[in-house]
């Protein structure tokens, strides 16, 4: 017999209103952060960004495919790692539904990482994506993940020189049983660096966000950009696990890169 409270059906309807206008509440919060968003200053790009693709060497503005409003999603895939971040994955699973829409809408949903692109255009064919996926090339002066936070030294993160998330991190080496992404072997961040082929260190100099830019009149601007539990939105099966019974119900990284599942 289960443990959960129970009710009658009149009772349920009393809590879920309850609940529902909560729920309204947290909406239109939603949409005021929203509204926050687009009304953030705009910063201009005059960097020469350059990119790898699968069609050839391209500009930043090249990455918008003629439209005006561009979304990178910062995919954790160094040049050391022998496969795609499986968390990256698992959020970039949810990307080929909704390319063609946002296409539509003058906005180009683009995924870039530090990896070359025949080892992008590998795990891309392994993986049965189809969205578009740039290689960013490291230029002096010009480094795209670097200077968007996603890509951080040995030196940085020895010294304490990373800033994630707009937070400074310690150093790695001082880390203590607080810091989860500094843990031993057992950790989640160990787990998903052995699932890349990397150790935790390596894994680590690379990170996740999302960042957003607007071209009018041939000018690149900076709009947005979000790290960390600031993806969460983006990844779909959060959403989904959030209205299941049990929640997120997680004791550890339980997800998979979604070939590696036992079939059922």
């Amino acid at each position: 017999m289960t443990t959960h409270q129970t009710a009658t059906r009149d009772e349920w309807m009393a809590a879920r209103l309850r609940l529902w206008e909560a729920e309204r509440e947290l909406t239109h919060r939603g949409d005021e952060l929203a509204r926050q968003r687009q009304a953030l200053p705009w910063v201009r790009i005059d960097k020469d960004y350059r990119f790898d693709t699968g069609s050839g060497t391209a500009t930043l503005v090249d990455l918008f495919r003629g439209r005006s409003q561009l979304l990178i999603y910062h995919f954790m895939f160094g040049v050391d790692y022998k496969a795609g971040c499986p968390s990256c994955s698992a959020i970039a699973d949810g990307f080929d539904g909704i390319v063609t829409h946002l296409a539509n809408h003058d906005v180009t949903l683009m995924a870039v990482s530090r990896a070359p692109q025949a080892r992008l255009q590998a795990y891309r064919e392994r993986m049965g994506w189809r969205f578009p996926w740039a290689t960013a090339q490291a230029l002096p002066g010009a480094d795209f993940n670097a200077d968007f936070n996603v890509w951080f030294s040995e030196e940085q993160q020895r010294e304490g020189g990373i800033e994630y998330n707009y937070r400074r991190e310690p150093p790695m080496r001082q880390a203590t049983r607080t810091d989860w992404t500094m843990l031993d072997s057992g950790s989640p961040a160990a787990l998903q660096a052995a699932a890349t082929g990397t150790d935790l260190a390596t894994y680590t100099r690379d990170r996740p966000g999302v960042s957003a830019f607007v071209l009018e009149d041939g000018v690149v601007y900076h709009t947005y950009s979000a790290y960390a539990r600031g993806l969460d939105g983006l990844w779909g099966m959060f959403q989904w696990l959030d209205r299941a019974p049990k929640g997120r119900n997680e004791d550890g990284v339980w997800w998979r890169r979604h070939d590696e599942y036992p079939v059922r």
